[in-house]
């Protein structure tokens, strides 16, 4: 039968419900769609969809999440097509939107990301799936929240994204919003994601600096580098997915959080 969805971009889309071929082009997206029990309904997937490995590895890849392969996603004839406002090129969503039904996602915290998770689950015809992967995100992050409470946490910090140039999480991104939920203050005042470079940073007098695992592979080899120029600083690799995914990767961000938060005291 079919359905009409609204996304969050706020456009209304008309699906055979429910979905049978569905694409998605952000892997945080694809590993909640593989966690909502979608195997054999996902049949194309970007090449940086990565979890779970032994699901993803066996599915069709589409290109990179800004270098979509149009043709070939048309090509499998997709009822459902999952993208997300920022990690996917404005022109290419567009041009798949003449012809094919795309949902479009729009994160900026954790509020919007359970948003999303329910909104999928309806999309897909997996609502009890959804509430529940909702039900352990809240119980999680509240205990997050308390733990750093109760051991006044409050730490100032800045959160590396990219080297050559030196580009970090901003305000009105959802890592700046996962930090605020561990008790850190993020030093970067600009929206989105800024280049600055470590003397600038150095100004900031950040007390904490994470070098993030993606989008940019930050390794020990760069950590000395930032320890030179900003020596009074606690420089630190962290993962990525645990700031920065935000679809069923957070019941897992819950747990390195907090044993993430027992070093920074």
């Amino acid at each position: 039968m079919q359905r009409s969805f609204t996304d969050q971009l706020n456009r209304t889309i008309h699906i055979s419900y429910p979905p049978k071929r569905i694409i998605s082009l952000v892997p945080s997206q694809t590993e909640l769609l593989f966690d909502l029990g979608l195997d054999s309904e996902i049949i194309g997937i970007t090449k940086f969809c990565v979890h779970p490995e032994s699901k993803s590895k066996e599915k069709t890849k589409i290109g990179g999440t800004k270098k979509l392969n149009l043709e070939l996603i048309r090509s499998l004839k997709p009822d459902l097509i999952i993208g997300n406002k920022e990690e996917n090129e404005q022109s290419q969503i567009e041009e798949l939107m003449k012809d094919l039904p795309v949902w479009m996602s729009d994160i900026y915290d954790l509020e919007d990301a359970k948003n999303t998770i329910i909104q999928i689950g309806e999309l897909v015809d997996r609502m009890p799936e959804a509430a529940y992967l909702n039900h352990l995100i809240n119980a999680g992050f509240n205990d997050l929240q308390t733990l750093a409470l109760e051991n006044n946490l409050n730490k100032s910090v800045a959160y590396l994204i990219w080297k050559n140039p030196y580009m970090f999480a901003g305000r009105n991104t959802f890592i700046n919003h996962m930090l605020a939920m561990n008790g850190l203050n993020n030093v970067i005042r600009e929206n989105r994601y800024p280049e600055m470079d470590l003397n600038e940073l150095a100004l900031l007098k950040p007390e904490l600096i994470f070098l993030s695992s993606e989008p940019y592979p930050f390794k020990e080899k760069h950590l000395e580098e930032i320890r030179t120029v900003i020596p009074e600083a606690k420089v630190m690799l962290v993962d990525g997915e645990m700031f920065s995914w935000y679809g069923s990767r957070l019941v897992k961000a819950v747990q390195y959080l907090f044993q993430f938060q027992k070093e920074l005291y």
